[in-house]
This record gives C-alpha cells, structure tokens and sequence, in this order.
C-alpha cells in the first residue's frame, strides 16, 4: 500500500454543527456564526460537492449518510478507522464520548463486500480504561517507511499507539507539539501531512529541537519537506491528503488551505498545488505541479 489511496469513505452529514466536547482541546475549532440550519445545510453541500469532484478525479467515493443529529463529527470518518494493505482495518478509540456512536459497522462490512478484508482489530475496548487513539487524525502514517509520526496529547494515548504499531509494523515518532499561543496541538494532521514525494509539515511547532531535526531528517530520506508557518497551519494547510485518481496523485485539501499555502510559497516549489475550479470549498491539486 502506497501513501495514495484510490478510494475514500465520505460521511455526508444532514445535522452538522460544532461538537462542544471537542472544543474543549481543539485549539482550531472556532464556534459557529451563522445559524444552525445554515452551517447544517453548508456542511451537506460541502461534502456532496466534494464527492462529486472526487469522483470526476477518478477517486472512487463511498457515501454513507447520517441523517442523525447525534454525531456532530461524523464526517471525520478516519478518526475511527483506519484500512491497510494485506485486507487489515484498525478501529479506534475516541476520547469524546459524542463521538463513540459515530462508529458504523456498515462501513465496515462494505469493506468487506468491495475488498479483501483479512481482519478487523478494534480497539475501541480501550475507552473503558480511559485509552485513546483517534485514528489517523491522531497519528499521520508514513507507509512506505511504516513511520507513525504522532504529536502526543490525551488523543493518542502510548499504549494505545504502542499496540496499534505493534499490530501493524509501525515504528512510533512521537513528540510535543504547540501553536504559537503554546496550546497543544490536538491532532497530528492539522500539523503534518505524508505524500509519496513530499510532506508538508509545520517544524517549528514541534518544541524539541532534536525531536524536530529527527522528524525532518526521517521525512527528508524519501520526499522533499515543505515547512509550513503557524499562520499557514492556522489556515489547515498541513491537514491534507494524497490521493490517487485517473490522471494520477494530487493532493486534496480546502480551498482555505491552498489559499494558505499559497500566500507563503508563491508556487515556488515543484510540489506546491495547483488550483482546481471546484466549486466546493474543498478541491483536489496534482501532487507534481504548480500553476496559476
């Protein structure tokens, strides 16, 4: 399994609004203007037109529906599992008890329909001693180098993250991070994201300055690094992913996190996105080309 996966799970919310549970740690959760039926309504256009330009991409585009009010996150599906090559998926636990219900084994089972599932391990048993791993927000996954680069936090518990890389062959790099305000950083991936050829990564949150040289010389081995500022981050343009459609890999992210990444790197680099056209607030960029 390489790092560009050729389909996704989307959750496409019919009651989205802000999870008061998650605001309590997560620095880059901002409370709601508008009102309820507003950002419910933009919530479900979102991720519609996100699944339509997925799939005009040539990414193949699982969409379940949650048609409940009672999962506010719902559309955070890799937070509560995760799949891996030899037909293994990982499910996890989740340290907000508003989103434990957010677990829907009919995912799993068209897993098991459209794929070669080999075996599911969950390890979502670990709530009941207070233990959590919130999937692959909580951890970012190098799997060619079968890295798990994971900024610690209440989140992504060591014993959690210890038996998942055991189970998987992963080699744990855990470290400290903070925002510029020295608020922890909650997940991993609004920090980092792991392509094929390059990695987008804000370094200088990291607060050890030998943890920060080893993750960058570990990220430096295969791909090339872009380091990303806290106003960069700020604006979620760590918090990306590799795909792989009909015309090859491209990175996906918001319009608001290419926006971002822009503003500092002037499309100076050979890794830096190209803007889509998406009418989407998220859209899609090869992962190999910069133009205007």
């Amino acid at each position: 399994m390489g790092q560009a996966p050729s389909a996704v799970v989307l959750i496409r919310p019919h009651r989205f609004a802000p999870n008061a549970q998650t605001a309590l740690d997560n620095a880059f959760q901002q409370p709601a203007t508008d009102p309820a039926e507003v950002v419910a309504r933009r919530a479900y256009d979102e991720v519609t037109a996100l699944a339509e330009r997925l799939t005009a991409e040539g990414v193949t585009v699982h969409l379940f529906e949650d048609e409940s009010g009672a999962h506010p996150d719902s559309v955070f599906p890799n937070n509560w599992f995760s799949t891996h090559a030899g037909g293994h998926v990982a499910v996890f636990p989740m340290f907000a008890p508003s989103r434990r219900g957010e677990r829907r084994w009919d995912v799993v089972e068209l897993l098991k329909e459209r794929y070669r599932v080999q075996d599911v391990i969950d390890y979502s048993g670990l709530e009941r001693d207070d233990v959590f791993l919130e999937g692959t927000g909580a951890m970012v996954l190098d799997h060619d180098a079968r890295i798990a680069y994971v900024a610690r936090s209440h989140r992504a518990d060591p014993v959690a993250l210890e038996r998942f890389c055991t189970n998987f062959g992963f080699e744990p790099m855990a470290f400290d991070a903070a925002d510029e305000r020295g608020v922890p950083i909650y997940h991993s991936n609004v920090m980092l994201c792991v392509g094929t050829d390059v990695a987008l990564v804000g370094l200088d949150r990291i607060a050890d300055p030998l943890r920060r040289a080893q993750v960058l010389e570990r990220l430096g081995r295969r791909r090339e690094v872009i380091e990303l500022s806290a106003a960069q981050l700020r604006g979620f343009a760590g918090n990306a992913i590799e795909l792989e459609g009909s015309a090859g890999r491209f990175l996906a992210m918001s319009a608001r996190a290419a926006a971002s990444s822009r503003r500092s790197s002037g499309c100076g680099s050979s890794a830096a996105p190209r803007s889509s056209p998406s009418p989407s607030p998220r859209s899609s960029w090869p992962a190999d080309r910069c133009a205007a």
